[in-house]
């Protein structure tokens, strides 16, 4: 928020200049702490549009909430599948106040199996570590899910039963996955769970080939612990925002890499990869304020956001298309953790069939394993 205060002191509607306050609450990462956010900002501070960038539990409490109260929101970084369907709409009926830009679960599934198939071909047999959550269920749901589409590109999976998170004992996992040949495994683990199986793993001579993951992979790889190396270390993810992505934000100009480097340069820390996405949603917010027919209307800056098409530091914004009302998606390419130059692990781009102008700048590395893929 600290770089795009200077940014948005107003925004012109109609020719009519309308000051601008950027206001925070914390969520303390539970859903009641979300909602009260969501109250204090829209009673205490007169919110005219809310965002978030959270997570399982935060996110739709935050989505649920404004809904409730007929204030406009913006989130990302949730599948989109679990963030429209998950709370309820159907195409007959979505939301009125609520919106939403990311990919899906469709297209992790794809991004994932151009991965497998990068590293031994068609017809991989996968093992999925899935928990019982959200993460795990979504990924399984026969309709919307990941593991439809993974299996209609000839992938054979491997699903045990559902570990509870925080997971104390990923054996039988293991040994299911070895069992049948698994020689690849996709998750959408914890780092701490997926280091407990890749410490199980190795334990028994089981390490896959290959691990495929979707959830806590944006950020880098912490030191390792116990002389082993970190838990995403070459692990392979998706890749929605690096600074070498070809975007500039609508605000100003800044390009993704200016945009990565002033966040190193003002935090000390690594560029992370939903730093662009969180810029994005300032873009959207200002964007539908300055288009709304009346910036002072919830209702008016909700259906701006509704018909927004926006060039933003993330990538081309589309609420017109689809893929349902109250969604716009976000393209994904393959990336993997690996040692860097600048820092200990970076993230490099594997394999990208879907934006053009970002360079391919890493082979995907793949261990030799102990399982045996069909």
């Amino acid at each position: 928020m600290s770089l795009l205060r200077p940014k948005l002191t107003r925004i012109v509607n109609g020719g009519r200049a309308h000051r601008v306050r950027l206001v925070g609450r914390d969520s303390r990462s539970t859903a009641e702490g979300a909602r009260q956010a969501v109250r204090e900002l829209v009673a205490d501070e007169g919110a005219h549009i809310v965002v978030t960038l959270a997570g399982t539990q935060v996110l739709p409490a935050v989505a649920d909430a404004c809904e409730e109260a007929g204030v406009p929101c913006v989130s990302s970084t949730f599948p989109w599948q679990v963030y429209y369907y998950g709370r309820g709409a159907d195409d007959a009926a979505p939301f009125r106040f609520t919106y939403h830009f990311c990919w899906g679960l469709d297209t992790i599934a794809e991004t994932f199996a151009d991965l497998w198939e990068l590293a031994g071909g068609r017809g991989r047999t996968v093992g999925c570590l899935w928990n019982g959550g959200p993460q795990g269920s979504w990924s399984r749901d026969v309709r919307r899910g990941f593991a439809p589409v993974a299996r209609a590109r000839g992938h054979h999976l491997v699903d045990p039963h559902p570990y509870a998170e925080p997971a104390t004992d990923l054996t039988g996992h293991v040994t299911a996955f070895a069992e049948a040949g698994a020689d690849i495994v996709t998750s959408a683990a914890t780092g701490r769970d997926l280091a407990l199986f890749r410490a199980t793993a190795d334990e028994r001579g089981a390490a896959p080939r290959l691990i495929t993951c979707s959830r806590w992979l944006a950020y880098p790889p912490s030191g390792a612990t116990g002389g082993r190396q970190p838990a995403q270390a070459h692990v392979a993810t998706l890749v929605y925002w690096t600074p070498a992505h070809p975007y500039r934000s609508s605000l100003d100009g800044t390009s993704a890499a200016e945009l990565a480097d002033a966040y190193e340069q003002t935090t000390g820390r690594q560029w992370l990869q939903p730093l662009g996405l969180a810029y994005a949603l300032y873009e959207v917010a200002a964007h539908a304020l300055r288009t709304a027919d009346d910036p002072t209307d919830p209702a008016a800056v909700a259906d701006a956001v509704g018909r927004s098409c926006l060039e933003t530091v993330a990538g081309r914004l589309d609420w017109r298309t689809g893929p349902v009302p109250n969604v716009a998606t976000v393209p994904l390419v393959g990336g993997q953790w690996q040692p860097g130059h600048r820092h200990d692990y970076e993230l490099a781009v594997v394999n990208n069939p879907q934006v053009d102008g970002l360079a391919v700048d890493a082979d995907l590395l793949v261990g030799r394993g102990r399982g045996v893929g069909r």
